[in-house]
């Protein structure tokens, strides 16, 4: 009798490099928030022009979503995340000789238009690799990246900048990215390229429903981008729902990685080194939520839970914690400002599987365009929240900033409440009229 062959695990180490540029990825987005104060001391910058500089990423990030979701389409993963990670890397280098605001503001802008594929490709290579019932686990653990990273980075970035300026920090963190595109480039394979992988694994992902072929529909360039692609993932109301979802979990994670290391220290003034510390907590809470999150949600399906419960609840449920922000307006001592701070981003932490609905959602055909517009939509808030907060600190109160993102908490709950409704993939409308000819 043959043994069956056992299935490698060579998903989990693709994981692992998925990990680890997410980390790099948000690294590169938050180092400007732990130099925040330093730099607007040096060129006497005012808190609408912090709010504007730290928006400038989003611009761009934004402007490239639905590029960026048309290039997953069409070109490898190894080959468009290597050529992202680099040049992102080499426009935070040059951060670091930025001159006055209208440099800054460019590099900032050049960082998002670099950075602005990486999600999408995230969601496909996590749709290739992993089938349904194991795919909200995945996406928790590379979505906890941005979480675990910046939680053990936060104290190490406000260090590197004790030791070497802020000017340093722009280029150490920079030369971190550019070595690891390139590991990235050596060492990721699409799973049917992959010599690791044994039929065992494939057959298994397969069945399970990863997505195996895009990669193959790809490259033989049959599936062209097509502008009614666009219009049919923007007419459907479960996928508003998700979009709008998406925009409330990011308002509150652009607060944290924007103005909340400023916060600490130039409104509840706390020193810089021990802020990078404190900073640091509501991190671990995140991604302690985000795990919770997914783990439970993949376990909620396996127990035979319905989709819409296990997939919906714990996005409604964070997204409702989240608003827990609002208690540090009535408290002073750091311990408490802090609990309250990671209360809220517990709950962004374990709303932040909304990811999942896109390859759930989605149809099968437009998961890459759907992540461009999920991913562009969330991403307005990276310029409304920052650049809104700037201009309503600018009087010295922080408190009206802090009700503002809790009352965004509430709006995303709403939208998954009252827009997604049923969990079930979306079908075109050529799919509905082929179904009610038939």
């Amino acid at each position: 009798m043959v043994t069956p062959l056992k299935p490698t695990r060579v998903r989990y180490q693709v994981l692992f490099l998925v990990f680890v540029n997410v980390v790099i990825n948000y690294m590169d987005r938050s180092n400007l928030a732990v130099a925040a104060s330093d730099i607007s001391n040096e060129f006497q910058f005012t808190s609408v022009q912090m709010g504007l500089i730290f928006s400038a990423f989003s611009w761009t990030y934004l402007a490239f979503q639905i590029p960026g979701g048309i290039f997953v389409k069409r070109f490898s993963p190894r080959i468009l995340y290597a050529v992202s990670l680099i040049t992102w890397s080499l426009a935070t280098v040059a951060q670091g000789f930025a001159r006055g605001f209208a440099t800054l503001f460019g590099l900032r802008m050049a960082t998002g238009t670099f950075e602005a594929p990486a999600f999408p490709i995230n969601n496909r290579v996590v749709s290739s690799w992993f089938p349904d019932n194991e795919r909200a686990s995945a996406i928790a653990i590379y979505t906890s990246g941005q979480f675990l990273g910046l939680a053990f980075l936060m104290p190490v970035l406000s260090s590197i900048q004790v030791q070497v300026g802020w000017r340093g920090l722009f280029v150490v963190t920079g030369l971190v990215g550019i070595v690891w595109g390139l590991v990235w480039y050596f060492f990721y394979r699409d799973p049917l390229k992959h010599t690791r992988a044994n039929e065992a694994e494939l057959e298994h992902i397969r069945k399970g429903g990863g997505i195996l072929e895009q990669k193959t529909e790809t490259k033989a360039g049959t599936k062209k981008f097509k502008w009614s692609d666009l219009a049919e993932v923007l007419s459907h109301r479960k996928l508003w729902g998700i979009y709008i979802g998406q925009f409330a979990v990011n308002s509150a994670l652009w607060f944290f990685l924007t103005w909340f290391p400023k916060y600490l220290v130039d409104y509840r003034g706390m020193e810089f080194i021990k802020s990078g510390y404190w900073a640091s907590v509501p991190y671990l809470a995140a991604f302690c939520g985000v795990l919770c999150s997914g783990f439970l949600s993949d376990y909620l399906v396996k127990r035979g839970i319905s989709v819409a419960k296990a997939r919906k609840r714990p996005i409604i449920i964070g997204l409702l914690v989240s608003t827990a922000i609002i208690g540090a307006n009535y408290v002073n001592t750091p311990a408490l400002i802090i609990l309250c701070m990671s209360i809220s981003f517990f709950g962004v932490g374990f709303a932040s599987i909304t990811w999942i609905f896109v390859s759930t959602l989605a149809p099968r055909h437009l998961i890459d365009v759907t992540g461009g517009v999920f991913n562009f939509i969330g991403q307005l808030s990276g310029i409304i929240v920052p650049s809104v907060i700037g201009y309503m600190v600018s009087d010295g109160n922080f408190a009206p900033a802090l009700v503002f993102i809790a009352l965004l908490g509430l709006a995303g709950a709403c939208s998954y409440l009252f827009l997604v409704g049923s969990v079930e993939r979306v079908k075109t409308h050529d799919e509905l009229l082929t179904t009610g000819n038939g």
